[in-house]
């Protein structure tokens, strides 16, 4: 507030500041009638003279409550320097709460001399035109500013034109007067509005205060407080007085706090991403869009831009009365699609159309729902976290509601911050599971062809979605003909256990191909090593070697370090567990010795070595996982060998398998030509 616009004023003005309503402002009617009261003392220290006390506690109230009083035609007793009067003169004082320039709080006091009015029968006819005088002076006052007066009949009813309210709606005098002033509330608010006004006539109620959306002059809307009190005579409400102050920035500032709110009550305790999308997009939907659909991007750290865009729509929310949002579903888009553009420029696309027109270059095709019939404005927000689109949100508004707007993306903006956090965790995941399958897949290589012998590998990663784990196999022919198979697991199920996957499947090949030793003194020198250069590392492994000792005949010599036991399934269906050389995990015991074991090989059997993932369940004993790959085993030895392995992993694995799989399975043939 500039003080300095009362200074021409023809009534006395005065501000205080503060709880001690220390002097800040008098100007030059009040300090004439009142004296030059110094600025800067309280109002009980500048007025020592001033017998009614009352006075100084009705600044108390003002500051304190935020609501004005009027005091009509009232006494005040001191001494006044312009005139000998000989006892009390008769002020009316209209006190209100104000703010400085400098932001404080304070009290304006607007103060109309009445003392001569104040005669026998006139005095109701002079109260009333004295204040109808005062009125018209502060509404001057206040025009020069942001609000706009109104005056209204004890029942309702406009009864005097508004220069402050012509301006602001661009009503003239004939469609604001009586209760035309309601054709410039925002439909969605009248109803409300005319109601709380209807109440507080019938209750004749010391205040009416409401916020509603007015139109603008120039077809806009903006949030207004009204604040209107009774003009009394005695018991007798004889008109109402009102302003309207536009708060359209305090309301967007409240609103955003109250969405920022709900947001977090909201997103509280969740973890899951989609959940949290779709909590989001609830608190969006309806208080800043009718709709709003959420798409994850997949395969965002590896798209190129100008490329096909693969997007995964996890949250659709529409507001009531508009059709239900489409299921959540996978959809591929065309580098022309909106939604990929909006994607590669990684800046919002906005557009504002007539309701149901939306530009040739945005409207989807038809097949896409994203984009409701009679939308008037869309906004594609791309959510970019670390320099990656990691989402897309496409929010519309439709019908009569005002169009989006700058201020709703900025706001669409915040709210989707909170899910930075989860977003940047899935981009993480999806880089490093990326990593660590491309790095297991390397190294999982295809079988060997061994004349005589039928070789199949399966390989299936877990379906959870933050299990990369450490299961390899390899299978590989020794220089002596000898035909070597090795399974194994690293604890772990992350990217570092893939890395050192890798390394002890390397280190246990080339030991296997220098040393012409049994599988238990190999199985020892990967101990030692696993033990000196991986000190918190722990694995499982079998390693196997198919020999030939005679023509027509096969033997297996093997190791088990940990592991499960390998199952050898005769040609008739005869299953059972080799566990005769058992031994403990590698990385666990230095002084452990790997024992080996020798086993005969029938014709047309077959021998499968396996990771714990194809036999773990949860809440489940080992036992009955091993017994039933004994059966299933069993019942698929007669299908070719490609066919026994996929009909395995079929029976065994459930829809959320969480934990990687690895498998190798080798055939003799059913019988060999002496020789």
């Amino acid at each position: 507030m500039r003080l300095e616009m009362f200074d021409p004023a023809p009534i006395g003005v005065v501000v205080t500041q503060g709880p001690e309503h220390r002097l800040a402002y008098t100007n030059a009617v009040y300090r004439r009638i009142f004296g030059d009261r110094p600025l800067g003392r309280a109002i009980r220290e500048a007025f020592p003279d001033l017998a009614q006390s009352g006075y100084f506690d009705l600044f108390d109230r003002v500051l304190a409550t935020g609501e004005a009083e009027v005091l009509t035609a009232v006494p005040v007793d001191l001494v006044f320097p312009d005139t000998p009067h000989e006892g009390p003169r008769y002020f009316t004082f209209s006190v209100s709460r104000a703010t400085t320039s400098d932001g404080r709080q304070g009290v304006l006091g607007v103060i109309v001399e009445v003392t001569e009015q104040v005669t026998g029968a006139e005095r109701i006819r002079v109260l009333s035109e004295e204040r109808r005088r005062a009125l018209q002076r502060y509404r001057s006052l206040v025009d020069a500013g942001s609000q706009v007066v109104w005056v209204t009949g004890p029942k309702g009813g406009v009864t005097e034109p508004s220069t402050g309210w012509q301006r602001v709606t661009g009503q003239s005098w004939e469609e604001f007067r009586g209760d035309g002033w309601i054709d410039a509330v925002h439909p969605d608010d009248r109803a409300a509005a005319v109601e709380s006004w209807q109440r507080a006539l019938d209750e004749r109620a010391p205040r009416w205060t409401h916020t509603y959306r007015l139109r603008l002059a120039d077809g806009g809307y903006r949030h207004f407080a009204v604040d209107a009190a009774p003009v009394r005579d005695g018991d007798t409400v004889i008109e109402w007085v009102g302003t309207c102050a536009d708060v359209e920035q305090e309301w967007r500032e409240t609103r955003r706090e109250e969405l920022l709110a709900r947001a977090a009550t909201a997103t509280a305790g969740i973890v899951r991403l989609e959940e949290m999308l779709t909590a989001l997009a609830g608190v969006i939907v309806p208080d800043i869009t009718d709709t709003c659909t959420v798409y994850l991007l997949p395969h965002a750290l590896y798209r190129p831009p100008g490329t096909p865009l693969t997007a995964e729509r996890v949250a659709a929310v529409t507001r009531p009365g508009l059709p239900d949002p489409p299921p959540h579903r996978e959809e591929h888009l065309g580098p022309g699609s909106p939604l990929a553009r909006a994607v590669d420029r990684r800046s919002p696309l906005h557009a504002v159309f007539p309701p149901g027109e939306p530009p040739p270059g945005l409207a989807p095709p038809d097949d896409d729902s994203w984009l409701a019939e009679d939308a008037n404005s869309v906004v594609l927000l791309p959510v970019v976290v670390d320099g990656t689109t990691a989402a897309l949100v496409t929010a519309s508004a439709s019908g009569d509601r005002p169009p989006l707007g700058r201020a709703e993306i900025d706001l669409l903006r915040t709210l989707l911050e909170r899910a930075h956090v989860p977003l940047r965790n899935a981009l993480e995941y999806q880089r490093t599971r990326q990593v660590a399958l491309a790095l297991q897949r390397s190294l999982l290589t295809d079988s060997p062809d061994v004349p005589g012998l039928d070789i199949a590998v399966r390989y299936r990663p877990s379906t959870a979605a933050a299990e990369v784990g450490g299961d390899w196999y390899d299978s590989f022919v020794l220089r002596d003909g000898a035909t070597v198979l090795t399974i194994g697991d690293v604890s772990g199920h992350d990217l570092p256990a893939a890395v050192t996957m890798s390394q002890l499947r390397n280190m246990l090949r080339g030991l296997a191909l220098d040393r012409q030793e049994p599988t238990g003194a190999i199985l020892r020198r990967l101990d030692v090593a696993v033990q000196t250069l991986y000190l918190e590392c722990t694995a499982t492994c079998v390693l196997a070697r198919v020999e030939r000792p005679a023509p027509g005949r096969f033997r297996l010599a093997y190791s088990v370090a940990g592991h499960p036991p390998p199952l050898l399934v005769g040609a008739d269906g005869a299953a059972r567990f080799l566990t005769a050389a058992r031994s403990p995990m590698l990385g666990l015991d230095p002084r452990a010795e790997h024992a080996g074991a020798v086993e005969p090989l029938p014709p047309g059997s077959t021998l499968l070595l396996y990771t714990d993932g194809l036999v773990e369940r949860r809440d489940e004993d080992l036992t009955v996982g091993l017994e039933r790959l004994r059966r299933h085993a069993a019942a698929a030895v007669h299908s070719p060998l490609e066919a026994f392995c996929d009909a395995l992993l079929t029976a065994q694995l459930t829809v959320d398998n969480d934990d990687d799989v690895a498998a190798l399975a080798l055939r003799l043939p059913a019988s060999s030509p002496a020789g």
